[in-house]
């Protein structure tokens, strides 16, 4: 059996729409096979494909955020197809379907790894009413179709605040600092937190299932070690692995379109860091003032500081992990040297990003003073040269002991990690 399919071809500014026939081995099924992963693989290729979304800002494409390997780059595909049902549930059938060539826009920033994360493109205008996609280099493969979010625009936001955390690894087990942040996050304003999960340990998976149930947390499956071997590093020179720190950029900029339309503004930072306003009680009136100084302004810089950490355990307590309350010792400013930076962003702005700075965005961008809002970072010290006297004071997070110690007291005993 053959099906006849739109195959749309871009040639400068013309668009020629011609019909080819597509034997049955191409066609999607009558009920199209859909990931059972986050990640997928790109039929014919070493690529990888994780998840689409309409972008109405480029005219209504299709993106789906990708992982492609520099090395071995060849024509890509869109299978672009129509639910048969209104309601595009999953168990409907693909009744209409569009072929086309994509684009693909490699991200520039991948700190040397071979794979990349980047944008494979579809813009194919003939079928606008798409609600599954498929990315293939063999057009005779059988095809996973990723289900396509983001269809429409909406005006109102589910959350004000959402943090996009962008991975744990190795383990992760750090129960405490993990606690205490979310307690922190909730206290300035957060409603939700995504953070992406290749592993944990033990005790940070019972704290990970004690958030989800209250519905603070979304905990999005990143089994990206299964497909590359990744590194836990940043420079490509020194751990030779084909992925860059466990896929982080492309899980930063999944939860960008991912949150589009469901929170307001989205901080992108780790999970031992906090954004915190320093001039403000909370981070709505932080905004508030910073958009109203800066209303073309989309993407925000705040700098990074570091806070000396080293483990204690005078309290005699069990839990594993760093205690961000007793550390309340900050390094200084070092003009000479690069601060790193984490973004506090509206997702409508940002089209692609990177760990410490947007790559492409609509509207401007602005560094926030450290005086107005700055991030704690709790972590072995950068400047070990430093004596006694020179690091500064800071007890900003002490402001939220009382209402800290109780939540976090909870939240680790009902957790089950105490």
């Amino acid at each position: 059996m053959q099906r006849k399919l739109a195959l749309v071809v871009g040639i400068g500014a013309l668009t020629i729409i011609t019909l080819v026939n597509l034997t049955s081995s191409k066609r999607p099924s009558a009920e199209p096979e859909l990931p059972k992963d986050t990640i997928t693989p790109i039929p014919g290729s070493r690529h990888l494909m994780v998840s689409a979304f309409k972008d109405h800002r480029l005219g209504g494409a299709i993106r789906v955020i990708s992982v492609i390997c520099k090395q071995e780059r060849q024509p890509l595909y869109c299978v672009l197809c129509a639910n048969a049902k209104a309601d595009a549930k999953a168990d409907g059938a693909l009744n209409q379907c569009a072929f086309s060539p994509a684009k693909v826009d490699v991200h520039n920033e991948s700190f040397g790894s071979p794979f990349v994360t980047s944008d494979v493109l579809c813009m194919s205008p003939a079928l606008q009413q798409a609600t599954h996609v498929s990315i293939t280099a063999n057009q005779n493969a059988n095809l996973t179709f990723l289900p396509i979010q983001n269809r429409e625009v909406k005006e109102s936001f589910k959350y004000n605040f959402t943090v996009c955390i962008s991975n744990l690894f190795q383990e992760y087990n750090n129960a405490l600092q993990f606690a205490q942040t979310m307690e922190v996050y909730k206290l300035i304003g957060v409603q939700r937190v995504v953070i992406y999960n290749t592993s944990c340990g033990p005790d940070v998976e019972k704290i990970l299932q004690y958030y989800r149930k209250e519905g603070m947390l979304e905990v999005v499956p990143w089994p990206i070690d299964k497909f590359l071997p990744p590194s836990a590093g940043l420079k490509y020179d020194f751990h030779h692995e084909d992925m860059h720190n466990y896929g982080q950029l492309t899980t930063l900029n999944e939860c960008i379109y991912r949150y589009m339309y469901q929170s307001k503004y989205l901080l992108l930072n780790d999970i031992d860091e906090i954004i915190m306003p320093y001039d403000h009680a909370n981070l709505e009136k932080l905004m508030g003032t910073l958009q109203q100084q800066h209303p073309n302004v989309g993407v925000f810089s705040i700098k990074n500081h570091i806070f000396p950490g080293t483990k204690f355990d005078d309290s005699g307590r069990i839990v594993p992990g760093v205690n961000i309350l007793e550390h309340v010792y900050r390094e200084p400013d070092r003009k000479d040297v690069f601060n790193p930076t984490k973004l506090l962003i509206s997702p409508r702005s940002a089209q692609q990003t990177s760990v410490h700075s947007t790559l492409k965005q609509f509207g401007l961008f602005f560094n926030v003073p450290f005086d107005v809002c700055r991030i704690i970072y709790v972590r072995v010290p950068l400047q070990r040269q430093l004596s006694k006297d020179q690091p500064f004071v800071d007890q900003k997070l002490w402001e939220f002991e009382e209402l800290l110690i109780s939540s976090i007291d909870r939240a680790l005993k009902e957790s089950g990690v105490l």
